[in-house]
């Protein structure tokens, strides 16, 4: 997405402190002071005006008396958990736990982060990565569209390639 997003004509604030690898050849587009946020969220400032990834979890310590938007990109939790697996696999760190246990968690928490946003009037717009992928026009226009912005949704779309879709489930 965040890839999509520079195509199409915004800016990013990233520090490519992390290098593409094995897991994500064209690179992780990430922001170190994000993981920050809960201590100092006012670092969020020099996010205005730009697109930043914000991982779930630290959408928690965003403050309030701001304006967001939140493209939140969905994904059914087998397949982030198979590609957790298969990241930690290639790194050689050992799994966090059941895929029951995981799953329990990780719907308990985006439940969390959705209502946490809903309460805060922030806007979001869910993006499916199957349906990113399986048509990326339609997921850019209506980016586009969501965020209110003249951005280039045909050169979005050129961004995605269906080849880096591992993990794929039924």
């Amino acid at each position: 997405m965040m890839q999509m997003l520079a195509a199409g004509g915004m800016t990013l604030l990233t520090d490519s402190e992390r290098k593409p690898d094995d897991d994500n050849p064209r690179g992780y587009c990430e922001w170190e002071p994000a993981k920050l946020l809960p201590r100092q969220p006012e670092l969020i400032d020099a996010a205005e005006g730009k697109a930043v990834k914000v991982i779930s979890q630290l959408l928690l310590s965003l403050p309030e008396g701001r304006s967001y938007k939140v493209l939140f990109m969905e994904r059914p939790l087998p397949e982030v958990l198979a590609s957790q697996k298969e990241m930690m696999k290639r790194r050689g760190t050992a799994g966090a736990g059941s895929d029951d246990l995981m799953t329990a968690a990780f719907t308990k928490h985006l439940r969390e982060v959705r209502a946490r946003l809903e309460n805060t009037g922030v806007p979001v717009h869910s993006v499916e990565y199957r349906k990113l992928v399986e048509d990326p026009v339609v997921t850019a226009q209506s980016v586009r569209y969501f965020l209110g912005l003249d951005l280039d949704a045909a050169a979005m779309a050129q961004q995605v390639d269906a080849s880096l879709y591992r993990n794929r489930r039924p």
